[in-house]
């Protein structure tokens, strides 16, 4: 297993941007799939990015694609979420996993390792 801690949550308003980071240890880092996915109040978790093992691919759910971006730097065992031109729907606990697998796709079951879990709130 893996222990992932995000960090870089907060406040922001609309329009705005920040970074998310997701700092792993245990089994090795750079050898898994990552991703992000949120949770808003009420709502169910849902996909918002993903990046294979070496970084060379990414996947986006349209709800972010042209406004967020994921990398991961597996020498300092770290992973990111770059969010720009953040809306109000935005606002939610953002959650980085790691996947069982060397690529990361939408499927929640393909994530064993989960962080614990970084409030943003996107408001004017």
């Amino acid at each position: 297993q893996v222990h992932l801690v995000e960090s870089g949550g907060g406040l922001v308003q609309p329009g705005g941007s920040l970074r998310l980071s997701c700092a792993g240890s245990g089994r090795t880092f750079g050898s898994y799939g990552m991703g992000w996915f949120r949770q808003a109040p009420g709502k169910e978790r849902e996909f918002v990015a993903a990046i294979n093992w070496s970084g060379s691919g990414e996947y986006y759910a349209d709800s972010v694609k042209g406004r967020f971006s994921i990398s991961r730097d597996n020498a300092k065992n770290t992973g990111y979420l770059q969010m720009n031109n953040l809306k109000p729907e935005d606002t939610a606990v953002y959650y980085c996993a790691m996947s069982k697998y060397l690529s990361a796709g939408p499927q929640t079951e393909d994530f064993n390792s989960w962080g614990q879990g970084t409030q943003v709130t996107v408001s004017s």
